[in-house]
Parts: C-alpha cells; structure tokens; sequence
C-alpha cells in the first residue's frame, strides 16, 4: 500500500520524533502557572478588622477561610486583567492615573498623554486600590460573557414564590390624620380631646388644635415601616398595641416627638402577597443568584490556571 511506503520516510520518522517529544515535555515539564498567594499577615489582620468593624466580632476560622479565599480570588482577577493589558484600554483607570500625577504635584508643562505615560512607568496602576477594583470588575463581566448566568424562567419564579410564600407576605397598611401636642403642650391633650369628642370633630377640623408636624398630618395606605420613618418606632408599636379600628380616634399615642391623638381612616390587615405583586423583587433576587453563581463557576475554572497558595 502506497500509505506504508510513506511511513518509510526519514522525514515522517522526524516529525512523528519531534511530536512525541513535545508531548513527552508537555507532560514532564509543564509551562508553570502564574502564583497568586499567600497572604501577607497584614492584609490577613485587615480582613479580620473590617469583619470585626461590621459585625462587632471577630471571623471564626471557618468565615476567615471563606474571606482569605475571596481575597486571592480578586488578587487572580487582578492579575489576568493586567496580563490581558486591560488598564490600557479602560477610560476610568485613564482618569485616576491622570488624577494620581496632579495630586503628586507632577503634571506641570506635560500633556495628558506624557502624564499617562510616565504614570505607567512609575507603575501607579498596581497601587491603586479604585484602579484594582475597576480592573477586577472588568474581568468579572469579561468571566460573565464567557459564562452567562441562566435565564429566570416562570418555573423558576413560581418555585421561589412557594417557597418564600411566607417570608413575602405583605404588611398591614394604615390610614391615618393625627393632631400633635409637642411635649411643651402634652398638658393641654385631655382638654382638648375632650373638646374634640364632645364636637364630633373629624380631623380636618380638629387640626387646629395641632402643633406643627414638619412630615404632615395625613397619611394614606402606610405600612409600619413607612410610618416609623415620620413618628419613629415607638409610635407604631404603640398604635398597633392600641388595637386600630377604622373610623375611630385612638390615643393619645407617644411617638418620638411628643403625643399625638390619631384618626384611624383604614386599617388594611397583612395578607400574603399575590406572584405579580412581588414578581420584579422576586426576578431580581433569582437574577442576582443567578450571576452569583455564574460568576463562582467561572471564578473556580480560572483558578485551573494558577497556582493558587493559600
């Protein structure tokens, strides 16, 4: 056969020679990934004191673990971004860099570009932690557009309203007018509701007898919540302790600011939540755990590139 006379070839015996011995180094001597790690003590104490100044305590083993593997994964993000040249090409970085060379007092009789230049060459880019952060965003949506999160589907939504059924229930909502008495005037309240009740006195009427209320006098459909940023939280615990019925005067009622005597207009009770009432916060949480894991699954694949010591 014509194929074996080839195979007697001196020259496919050099080839074939040559490609078992590129694998044969591949295998023994492999190209050596780039090394990201360990963690200098420093930035290991500094990641415990950020977690101590947010939550009051200090990382237990596992929590620092989980916050030092975070740490190396941003520095690997960082690393492949300026391999990629990233900084080149990005207008915020180009920005900084030009910001960083006015503060150091070193822009005098240079254009933007010589400043550019020399910012590089002074290698400001690694030092910047704004720089760091932007470069390590850019890989995240680079990582996202070679892995993108799954698509949110009615199936998705309908699960994750079942399950989260009771934790979406909506809250009460009030209706309600009041009249004020500021703590100088809290002597005046027994008169004055007095007055109110004997005249049948609806809210509007009575309101002469307020003092000045800064958020107002009315307040339609508020949850507790909502009513706690104009009274503050002790109002509302003490509103819905007084048991509001709709159509009646309930108090008087401290709040944060003094008394108050409140109208009850409407009282809608807490009622679990319709799918399409809470479809957009449902669609933006599955989104945001969508990309989440998207993002970790791409993050664990670079990691297969370096040489990451912990």
């Amino acid at each position: 056969m014509r194929w074996l006379s080839w195979l007697k070839k001196p020259w496919i015996h050099f080839l074939l020679l040559g490609f078992l011995l590129f694998q044969l180094q591949q295998q023994l001597f492999p190209e050596p990934r780039p090394v990201v790690g360990p963690l200098p003590d420093a930035r290991i104490e500094a990641l415990q004191q950020q977690w101590f100044s947010t939550t009051g305590r200090l990382p237990t083993e596992e929590q620092l673990a989980r916050l030092v593997e975070s740490e190396l994964d941003r520095d690997m993000l960082f690393q492949r971004a300026l391999e990629y040249e990233l900084h080149l090409y990005d207008t915020v970085i180009y920005q900084r860099l030009l910001r960083n060379m006015n503060f150091l007092q070193m822009a005098e009789g240079k254009s933007d570009e010589e400043l550019y230049e020399q910012a590089l060459e002074m290698r400001l880019h690694l030092g910047d932690e704004v720089v760091k952060r932007r470069l390590i965003q850019v890989m995240e949506q680079l990582l996202l557009a070679g892995n993108p999160p799954a698509t949110v589907t009615e199936q998705d939504l309908a699960a994750e309203f079942d399950q989260r059924r009771e934790e979406l229930r909506l809250p009460p909502r009030y209706t309600i007018a009041h009249i004020y008495f500021s703590r100088d005037r809290e002597s005046e309240m027994p008169d004055v509701i007095a007055a109110i009740n004997a005249d049948n006195l609806d809210p509007r009427q009575a309101r002469e007898f307020s003092s000045p209320f800064l958020p107002g006098y009315e307040f339609a459909s508020l949850s507790p919540e909502q009513l706690a940023r104009h009274f503050g939280a002790a109002f509302v615990k003490n509103l819905e302790e007084a048991g509001p019925e709709a159509g009646h005067w309930l108090g008087p009622i401290r709040s944060t600011y003094g008394m108050h005597y409140v109208w009850v207009e409407a009282v809608e009770p807490a009622r679990e939540a319709t799918l399409e009432e809470v479809r957009q916060r449902l669609v933006r949480d599955l989104e945001s755990r969508a990309r989440a894991t998207a993002l970790r699954e791409a993050i664990v694949a670079l990691r297969e590139h370096f040489e990451v010591r912990s």
